[in-house]
C-alpha cells in the first residue's frame, strides 16, 4: 500500500462522507509525516453506521471483503492485493469511541483525545495519537514492523513504549 494508494482511498472514502481515522504503521507514519517503511495495508477506523458507505465506495475500484470479523473488525482486499482493515468506532456524545473486542465486557477504548491529525505526501489526514497507538501495540509479541514503528514514536515523540 503506497501513499498514493492510501491518499486515493481516502478521496473515495471522504466523497462517501465517512468519517475515518488512520491507524497501524500508516497512522504512525501520518504522525511523523514522513514515510519510514513499506506498509503491507492501511489501518482505518470508522464510525460503525458508516459501514454501508464505506462497502459501497470501496466497491466501485473492485475492493471485495475478504475478512469478516464483525463486529471487531473487517477486511477489505483489491484484486492487487492492497489491502484495508477496518475497525468499526461506535461514539459516545463526549467524543470518545469504543471498538468491540474479543472480549465483550471490554471493548477497545478511545479517548476523544486521541482523534489527531498527521501528514501523508504533505496532504493533512485524520490519524490516532501517538499514545493511542502506543496503547494497542501490547499484549502480544511484537513484530519487526511493530518494533521499528515504536522506534519512531520514541525517536520523534520521546515516549516511553511496550518494547
Amino acid at each position: 500500500m503506497t501513499a498514493d494508494d492510501v491518499q486515493s482511498v481516502l478521496t473515495l472514502l471522504r466523497r462517501a462522507n465517512v468519517d475515518l481515522w488512520i491507524g497501524g504503521g500508516w497512522g504512525i507514519d501520518a504522525l511523523l509525516g514522513e514515510q519510514t517503511r513499506e506498509h503491507r495495508d492501511l489501518d482505518l477506523m470508522h464510525r460503525q453506521h458508516q459501514e454501508a458507505a464505506a462497502l459501497a465506495a470501496l466497491g466501485e475500484p473492485g475492493f471485495v471483503e475478504s475478512v469478516n470479523c464483525r463486529p471487531i473488525r473487517f477486511v477489505m482486499t483489491a484484486a492487487d492485493g492492497r489491502e484495508i482493515d477496518f475497525h468499526p468506532l461506535v461514539f459516545a456524545d463526549d467524543g470518545s469511541a469504543a471498538q468491540a473486542s474479543p472480549e465483550p465486557q471490554r471493548p477497545f477504548s478511545y479517548p476523544s483525545s486521541c482523534f489527531v491529525t498527521g501528514t501523508i505526501k504533505g496532504l493533512s489526514v485524520p490519524c490516532l495519537s501517538a499514545e493511542q497507538q502506543v496503547y494497542f501495540h501490547q499484549g502480544y509479541e511484537p513484530s519487526d514492523r511493530d518494533r521499528h514503528d515504536m522506534a519512531q514514536l520514541r525517536r520523534v515523540f520521546g515516549i516511553t513504549t511496550h518494547f
